[in-house]
């Protein structure tokens, strides 16, 4: 069945155009702007741009102010006419001096922007003045921007939120998100105040149920890191999932590495790989970077380096550091991009440039002239292996850097952070009392923490130590165990030291010994 509501809607704009147009032909110069509106929007007669322009433009030679207006749209967007800026503003001139708002807007913006006409910033702040006392919000907003940044006039941040407040008070969103950023950074004049988080979130709030898609962003952010708002991260699907929509690639981003987590909520890995598709495809380079990771490792996906390789490289060149150094490595290895190690060089060093932990650990073992350097830079970030190869570096005499008394400080360092390697390093000194007074409880200390990970010859001096009571009270038992794991773990003097230890025990004693070393 025919809709008889659009039937009748025809019918209206049908009559009504065919009124319209007699009194357009009959040169009203209201009804000529009528009937170009009439055939812009395709009200009672087929859309027709080229129409729209020639009565816009009678309307407009008679001085109509809003048809001055359409037609200068209708110039700056090329719509029915070759696209002509500067007619655009001649136009727009034209309504601007009658005092016609929009067009005061838009010609403050083509003065601004230099299009259509040389660049005066004066001339923008004065026609964004002229619509923003008419109240135009879009107009208030960039006047605030201008005081804000000090564009055109001296930088003013009272002027700035006076002028953003009045268009936020009209629901103007990114006047309202504006504004939310003065009060949350405490700069709501122009002198440093506390912050106001309610007042901050309150606009915040404003903008981003008018769907302002940073405005969500930031919202989603707050609730999913629980910053100034309770942790909800089913709050912050919401606000970042309005954001992600409308194309917010921080939002889609952070919507895939909640649903990637499951923090918070069911983990689900088909959502994170949707939403790290929909904001690596916009370009954004830790979406990229992730995916890179997803196709080198095959995670949701089937295993390809070549495809990781590409989304490696595109999140690389947009200065990713971690996206740098995942493809140094598919360089290095050869894996789905012919293997150049010297390229491999190159992308270690921008990542570690920009202070990529495992890309300095990695340059400073290829290149032994900059070692020193990249191992101090790992280190310097509390990274713990670096930490224990400048101690390394700093112990040995061809390094033409020897420092006893900072390789321990470096060894220190890592051992605290439960390096092993450090560990034993540190029980060798105060074994040795190299660099350091000699201290057998301490090298014992040391040696039981390198032991209890597995170290091999922490494990056969722990033993020797225990057998002698050295650092430690004597126990046969323990120095039995600890030197049959040393043992089995390939140190060979071990095995000599256990059967000069068990001809030394009762046969009770080396039956109790055997089973706390688990020996059949």
């Amino acid at each position: 069945m025919p809709d008889t509501a659009a039937l009748h809607t025809a019918a209206h704009y049908t009559a009504e155009f065919l009124r319209v147009k007699a009194l357009a032909e009959r040169g009203v110069a209201s009804a000529q702007h009528s009937l170009g509106f009439m055939y812009v929007n395709g009200q009672g007669v087929p859309k027709n741009d080229e129409l729209a322009v020639a009565w816009y433009r009678m309307a407009a030679s008679a001085g109509l102010e809003q048809a001055q207006y359409n037609l200068g749209v209708m110039y700056q967007k090329g719509q029915g006419v070759p696209q002509d800026l500067a007619q655009a503003v001649y136009w727009y001139t034209q309504a601007a001096e009658q005092g016609y708002a929009a067009a005061q807007y838009n010609l403050g913006w083509l003065y601004a922007k230099g299009q259509g006409i040389a660049a005066d910033v004066q001339q923008a702040m004065h026609w964004f003045g002229k619509a923003a006392e008419q109240g135009d919000p879009g107009a208030q907003h960039n006047l605030g921007m201008m005081y804000e940044g000090g564009k055109g006039v001296a930088q003013d941040l009272d002027r700035a939120v006076e002028w953003y407040r009045r268009a936020a008070e009209q629901n103007y969103a990114r006047s309202q998100f504006a504004l939310a950023l003065r009060f949350d950074s405490g700069q709501q004049t122009g002198e440093l105040r506390a912050r106001d988080v309610q007042q901050a979130i309150h606009w915040f709030r404003k903008a981003a149920e008018q769907g302002y898609a940073p405005a969500q962003f930031n919202l989603g952010l707050r609730y999913d890191k629980g910053q100034d708002l309770p942790q909800d991260s089913e709050k912050a699907i919401l606000w970042y999932g309005r954001a992600g929509e409308q194309g917010h690639a921080s939002s889609q981003f952070n919507l895939a590495l909640i649903y990637d987590s499951g923090h918070g909520v069911a983990r689900d890995p088909d959502l994170a790989l949707h939403w790290f598709r929909k904001a690596a495809a916009q370009g954004h380079a830790g979406a990229q970077d992730n995916l890179g990771l997803r196709y080198e490792h095959g995670q949701g996906v089937e295993q390809d380096y070549g495809i990781a390789a590409d989304w490696y490289r595109k999140a690389a060149e947009q200065g990713s550091a971690g996206a740098q150094y995942h493809l140094g490595q598919l360089l290095d290895a050869g894996h789905g991009v012919p293997q150049d190690q010297l390229q491999a060089l190159e992308w270690f060093r921008k990542a570690a440039e920009q202070g990529h932990l495992r890309a300095q650990f990695d340059l400073a073992m290829r290149l032994e002239d900059e070692a020193m350097h990249w191992y101090r830079k790992a280190a310097d970030q509390d990274y713990a292996p670096a930490q224990y190869m400048l101690g390394q570096l700093l112990d040995r005499d061809d390094t033409g850097a020897i420092d006893p008394r900072q390789a321990y400080e470096w060894y220190r360092k890592a051992a605290d952070q439960g390096h092993a390697l450090a560990q034993f390093a540190l029980g060798l000194r105060y074994d040795s009392g190299h660099g350091v007074e000699r201290d057998y409880e301490a090298a014992h200390f040391w040696y039981l923490c390198a032991a209890r990970q597995g170290h091999a010859r922490a494990q056969f001096n722990l033993g020797v130590m225990y057998a002698s009571g050295q650092g430690v009270a004597k126990d046969l038992v323990e120095a039995y165990a600890w030197l049959h794991r040393a043992g089995a773990a390939g140190v060979i003097p071990a095995t000599s030291y256990i059967q000069r230890i068990a001809a030394r025990m009762e046969p009770a004693l080396l039956a109790q010994a055997n089973g706390y070393a688990g020996v059949a």
